[in-house]
C-alpha cells in the first residue's frame, strides 16, 4: 500500500455525556478524520488547537496513541472545545451546550501553512475563517477537501476551489441531487452528499456513481460520517474509481458505528459537572 501523507486542519471537540452517564468521549470532524487516516496506515497530521488544560492533554494524548503526528497542534490559552450532552431514555442524543473553546479563531501559521502545502491533501472540517484556508490552499495547487456539513456560519459555507466537497443531505434523494449540482456549479470539483440510510452519491458533472450502507449492528453513529469522509479520501488519492471511493467510505462508515465514539476509545470518566469549562 502507498502511504500518504494527509492532514486534517480545524476542530477537536470534549463530548461530555451528563449524568447519569457521566462519561467523555474525544472527537470533531477534523480529529476523527486525522484519527481514521493513520488507522488505515497514512502518515496523518493534525493541524488545530488545544487549551492548556486537562482536556487539552487529554486530545493530545490520544491522538499519539493513534499515531496521528502532531507538530502542529497549538496549544492556547482559554478551554479546550466541548459539548455537552444528555441522553433520553430512549437513547436519543441531546445537544446541550457547545463551546468552540481555542478552536474558534484557529488559524495556521505562515510556517504550518508551507507544511500543508507540502500534503498529498488536506481536508478541513469545522474552521471560522471564512474559506482562507480553502482559497489559499486551493491557489496552491494543494488537493484539498472539506465537509459542508459541520460549518454552519454562512460565512465558512463556500466551495469554490474545493477538491472535494463533501455535504449530507439526510435520507432524500432529490435533496442530495440538488446539494451535488449546487457544489459542482459552485465551483467544486467533486461533490459527494451521504444520505443516511440510502448511502451515499458522488459526482464531477461528468461521472457519477452512488452506494448503499453496509448494515451492522448500531452501537452508536457518532463520527460515521467523519470515517466516510476519512476512507473515501484515501481511496481517492489512492488513485480509485469513484464507486470504490463510496464503498471504501462505506465500510470504514459502517465499522465505526459498532462502537461508541468517532475511534475506538475508552470513556473517560466525567469531572463533577458544572456550566463552567472543565479546568
Amino acid at each position: 500500500m502507498t502511504r500518504f501523507r494527509l492532514a486534517a486542519v480545524g476542530d477537536n471537540c470534549i463530548d461530555r455525556f451528563r449524568p447519569p452517564l457521566s462519561q467523555s468521549y474525544i472527537g470533531g470532524n477534523a480529529v476523527n478524520v486525522a484519527v481514521q487516516l493513520a488507522r488505515l496506515g497514512h502518515q496523518s497530521f493534525y493541524f488545530g488547537a488545544v487549551g492548556r488544560d486537562p482536556d487539552g492533554a487529554k486530545v493530545r494524548r490520544l491522538l499519539e496513541e493513534n499515531a496521528v503526528r502532531l507538530d502542529h497542534l497549538q496549544e492556547r490559552d482559554g478551554n479546550t472545545a466541548y459539548t455537552d450532552i444528555d441522553v433520553t431514555p430512549v437513547g436519543d442524543r441531546v445537544f446541550v451546550h457547545e463551546d468552540f473553546g481555542v478552536c474558534a479563531g484557529y488559524r495556521a501559521t505562515p510556517a504550518e501553512f508551507a507544511i500543508l502545502k507540502t500534503m498529498d491533501h488536506v481536508h478541513i472540517g469545522w474552521l471560522d475563517d471564512g474559506g482562507a484556508l480553502r482559497r489559499a490552499l486551493s491557489a496552491a495547487g494543494v488537493s484539498v477537501s472539506q465537509d459542508v456539513s459541520v460549518n454552519a456560519s454562512a460565512d465558512d459555507l463556500g466551495v469554490e476551489g474545493l477538491s472535494i466537497a463533501f455535504g449530507s443531505s439526510g435520507e432524500n434523494d432529490a435533496e442530495a441531487e440538488r446539494l451535488a449540482a449546487a457544489f459542482l456549479s459552485s465551483g467544486a470539483r467533486l461533490a459527494v452528499v451521504t444520505r443516511g440510510g440510502r448511502g451515499s452519491l458522488a459526482s464531477d458533472g461528468t461521472e457519477r456513481a452512488a452506494a448503499g450502507i453496509r448494515p451492522v449492528k448500531v452501537v452508536d453513529t457518532t463520527g460515521a460520517g467523519d470515517s466516510f469522509i476519512a476512507g473515501f479520501i484515501a481511496a481517492r488519492v489512492g488513485g480509485r474509481s469513484l464507486a470504490e471511493c463510496l464503498q471504501a467510505g462505506r465500510d470504514l462508515a459502517s465499522l465505526t458505528c459498532t462502537h461508541v465514539g468517532g475511534f475506538p476509545q475508552a470513556p473517560q470518566p466525567l469531572c463533577p459537572f458544572s456550566d463552567a469549562p472543565s479546568q
